[in-house]
């Protein structure tokens, strides 16, 4: 279902809204993260992890090359009410940091009824009406709403019980328009707490296995990863329970960070 919505969405981008040429670079590279995704589910054999996260990586620096060509080096940083031009070299690092991250702990959180989707729309909503304070040009709030129109068709049938699985096309793609989309709002430093459910539950579980894997340290050895695993494994809350749960904690994080913004 993810190849679906995210066709809608990028034939929607083209039918209803003003594409700038940095806007269809990054259509691009939405589609692009999908079709990883998408031959990835369709593959006889899983692709490994390092295939997709060197294509993640590639598709990651696309991003920052476009966002710098098109947009300044500066980071604002709201709550402070201060800004900071940081070297075009670091700030594309952190960047392709942001975007790779974006999209695996986005997948990563795809393991639950309609998680993914609905944490994906709390998260784009409460980027728009920050784009909207701080005057993001209207196209690319607008395609905001698009995308999380769009991811609401899919979680009509996502709901519990689900009739429809997202599968890394959806998941993948959600995750980078996320970055992009707090990207444009040059305050990138807030992806933290818009999306801190997110980070959270897929990636304390890259975390996890990046330090076993390359350094040899265990860490959380009594919790299960992805968190969402952990609370109907280990807590015995249902899937519902899960997703209702995950939500509120995101809506008020959500809240809390617009009214120190606002």
């Amino acid at each position: 279902a993810g190849f679906l919505f995210v066709i809608v969405f990028l034939l929607s981008a083209v039918f209803f809204s003003h594409l700038s040429t940095e806007i269809i670079v990054y259509m691009i590279l939405v589609a692009a993260a999908m079709l990883t995704g998408f031959l990835d589910d369709c593959a006889k054999a899983p692709w490994g992890e390092y295939k997709k996260g060197l294509l993640d990586l590639i598709i990651a620096i696309m991003v920052a090359i476009t966002y710098l060509r098109f947009n300044d080096n500066v980071i604002y940083v709201e709550i402070l009410s201060a800004s900071y031009e940081i070297p075009a070299i670091v700030f594309a690092i952190l960047t392709v940091i942001l975007v790779w991250t974006s999209i695996n702990v986005t997948n990563c959180s795809d393991g639950v009824d309609g998680l993914s989707g609905t944490l994906s729309i709390i998260t784009l909503m409460t980027i728009y009406i920050i784009g909207n304070i701080v005057g993001v040009d209207e196209p690319h709030t607008y395609l905001i709403l698009v995308f999380c129109i769009c991811i609401l068709g899919y979680l009509w049938y996502n709901a519990n019980p689900s009739r429809m699985l997202m599968g890394d096309a959806g998941s993948r793609a959600m995750g980078i328009f996320i970055a992009i989309a707090i990207l444009k709002t040059g305050s990138p430093v807030l992806y933290i707490p818009v999306a801190i459910v997110l980070i959270l539950d897929g990636g304390l579980g890259l975390v996890k296995v990046a330090l076993l894997r390359f350094l040899k340290i265990k860490i959380l050895k009594n919790t299960r990863t992805p968190l969402h695993d952990h609370t109907r494994k280990n807590m015995g809350w249902s899937g519902s329970q899960t997703v209702v749960r995950f939500a509120i904690i995101q809506i008020m994080i959500s809240v809390a960070t617009l009214y120190l913004i606002a």
